[in-house]
């Protein structure tokens, strides 16, 4: 059912932002990505080619890409590039790759060393941004041979882990304000108040991939803290088995279960179980795939309940604070990108067959 389900989404998907390039395109690109992997059927290449060719001219330019725009969130679908570049052949893939690294290159980034999560977002790390970056940048540096870039990243992510840490929650922030100037950023901490489930959904997905680019060895030093995290997320789970919006607030009157951070997690935790970094539920998957989607008015189904968007700071004449209360406020939609693309990912992992591994000691 599902597969069909995704068949009929791609025939008919049309580009998030009017053919710009984006990230949330990107999801879409990754889920086709994996499902090719997992199953080998061409067909899911052919869509995968389709949509992405559309969007990358023969001299790598990208459709509504500035490199001046410094948004973090347009690098996510660079993997696609480099994917697309190794299984066609196509030098343009390649060279739009190359411009996304030209991106890095000169990206602001705080004193402690992270990119901005975007130009109009000075001294900002975002969990979100974790994700959108660096698997790209990793496996960039790995195919290119650029070992600096791996390194890089490696410690970029240690420092947001360290900024963006609640030690009374045992959780990580949406966001942190190294200046201190944001009204949703704490005075003292420079963190947001509160931990929205898609924000660690981002984060938690850019770990695995990162672990499983790099490595056992070259992973380890943020291996204990990434095992301490994805328990923590597990002690979460509703009995559902999904994740809540507001992921450690069942008390709080309105919350719901989000299925795009739901996807997201149960894929970066079934794949933390292939490299032993936790142990999760032998029907986490399987519970999420089943608990994503309901039968849609006149046939056929739709996932539902996806956040459509959430942020901190000013958008659309409003102020997004960060609070509890306010990541109740945002609208809830069916068959967006963000939810779908990982919802696919959750299906290819599915289909693969992994079994998780022995968890070994934190290291």
């Amino acid at each position: 059912m599902l597969t069909e389900y995704f068949a009929r989404y791609v025939d008919g998907y049309r580009p998030y932002k009017n053919g710009a390039w984006c990230y949330e395109d990107g999801c879409i690109y990754r889920g086709l990505e994996l499902l090719y992997r997992s199953t080998g059927e061409h067909r899911w290449l052919s869509d995968f080619d389709r949509l992405l060719g559309a969007q990358v001219g023969e001299d790598g330019t990208l459709a509504g890409y500035a490199l001046s725009d410094y948004n973090i969130d347009n690098i996510l679908p660079g993997r696609a590039l480099l994917f697309m570049a190794g299984e066609t052949g196509e030098a343009r893939y390649r060279r739009a790759a190359d411009r996304l690294v030209q991106q890095l290159a000169t990206h602001p980034r705080t004193r402690s060393g992270v990119y901005w999560h975007k130009l109009r977002y000075p001294w900002q790390i975002w969990l979100d941004g974790l994700y959108m970056c660096h698997p790209f940048q990793v496996e960039y540096g790995l195919v290119a041979g650029q070992r600096a870039l791996v390194e890089d990243s490696l410690e970029q992510i240690a420092i947001a882990l360290d900024a963006t840490f609640e030690p009374r929650t045992g959780l990580y922030a949406h966001a942190f304000d190294e200046a201190r100037q944001q009204a949703w950023a704490d005075p003292a901490t420079g963190r947001s108040a509160s931990h929205w489930a898609r924000a660690l959904g981002w984060l938690a997905m850019g770990l695995v991939d990162v672990a499983e680019l790099v490595g056992p060895r070259d992973f380890a030093p943020l291996g204990a803290r990434t095992g301490a995290l994805f328990d923590r997320l597990l002690s979460l789970r509703q009995p559902d088995g999904l994740w809540l919006q507001v992921i450690d607030r069942p008390d709080l009157a309105g919350n719901f279960s989000e299925t795009s951070a739901s996807a997201m997690l149960a894929y970066a935790l079934h794949k933390a179980g292939t490299l032993g970094l936790v142990r999760p539920p032998d029907d986490l998957i399987a519970r999420v795939l089943q608990a994503s989607v309901r039968p849609k008015p006149g046939g056929g189904i739709e996932m539902a309940d996806i956040c459509e968007v959430a942020g901190l700071g000013p958008f659309e004449s409003r102020y997004r604070d960060g609070s509890p209360a306010y990541y109740l406020t945002e609208a809830r939609v069916c068959d967006d990108a963000k939810g779908v693309g990982p919802l696919m990912m959750c299906q290819a992992t599915f289909e693969r067959g992994e079994a998780p591994s022995r968890v070994e000691a934190a290291t």
